[in-house]
């Protein structure tokens, strides 16, 4: 899950630099998805151990972050699809940002839940 984590965290930064310089460089905001994946890249990184508990804290900070970032974001997907349908925005390529942003966290955190309940499943089996 490390690797995942680190991959979803070089997205988010893809994402978050080319929204930004797609806006002309001209709205912060847009390097929003970028934090996020920053974050999610360090715990992958100090998730690449071979220390248990230190591994399972950095992959629950990363969901934790992962699913704060998608509740703050959910909205935008019922912006997009409104979007779709022919409602005007100011911001057009935001509402894409976040949308993107948001279906990407919401894919990592079940990713990884699924993950912690596989685990805990094999540890339930050999013990």
């Amino acid at each position: 899950m490390a690797r995942l984590t680190i991959l979803f965290g070089i997205i988010l930064i893809l994402l978050g630099v080319l929204s930004y310089m797609g806006t002309g460089s001209k709205f912060p905001t847009s390097l929003i998805p970028a934090y996020f994946g920053v974050f999610l890249g360090l715990c992958g990184y100090f998730a690449r151990t071979t220390d248990l508990k230190q591994r399972a804290l950095a992959m629950h900070i990363a969901v934790t972050l992962g699913l704060l970032g998608f509740l703050g974001t959910a909205k935008s997907i019922a912006d997009y699809i409104r979007m779709k349908q022919g409602v005007q925005f100011k911001l057009p390529i935001a509402v894409e940002e976040k949308a993107a942003m948001s279906v990407l966290l919401l894919i990592f955190t079940v990713l990884c839940v699924r993950n912690f309940i596989q685990v805990r499943r094999a540890r339930a089996l050999s013990a």
